[in-house]
């Protein structure tokens, strides 16, 4: 087995989400559930198929995202991965509704920073171990920090 390092490509740090599904009904699936949870929303799919043709099946809203998520679902290449890119809304949004798909197993990340996939290959193929998702720590947040997260979350309505 080999270890590969994948930098997801995201030139306009937009929202990603990565993550695990096992059969390709998969794209239709997850494509009602993203338009039912964000009326208007704009993303990409892709979906890496684990058997039979093999190909990165694929569908969204907008057609340049949708090819942003086909070429990172080319890049990880890992069976029954999937690749969201989101433009105008954020995983928050979405995460209830993908983790209500049946087939969708497990959600590695979702986020807009910097991203490498940690990648297995195999004889058999590729798997996804893990992700590094952004920067390290550069320490623990103080007061004034406390009093900014708690502000700015109240600053976007996430928070009242």
């Amino acid at each position: 087995m080999e270890l590969k390092l994948v930098q997801i490509e995201n030139p306009d740090a937009l929202n990603v989400i990565l993550g695990q599904s096992h059969f390709i009904k998969t794209v239709e699936d997850v494509h009602e559930a993203l338009i039912n949870a964000v009326p208007g929303i704009q993303f990409g799919l892709a979906f890496c198929e684990a058997s039979g043709h093999t190909l990165i099946r694929h569908s969204g809203t907008a057609r340049d995202l949708e090819d942003l998520a086909v070429r990172n679902a080319q890049r990880i290449g890992a069976g029954h991965s999937f690749f969201l890119v989101l433009r105008d809304a954020f995983p928050i949004n979405v995460l209830p509704a993908l983790r209500a798909v049946p087939e969708v197993c497990h959600i590695t990340c979702a986020t807009a920073n910097p991203v490498q996939v940690i990648v297995a290959v195999s004889d058999q193929g590729r798997g996804v171990l893990g992700v590094i998702d952004g920067a390290a720590p550069s320490g623990a947040e103080d007061d004034e920090g406390i009093a900014w997260r708690k502000d700015f979350l109240r600053t976007i309505g996430y928070k009242a």
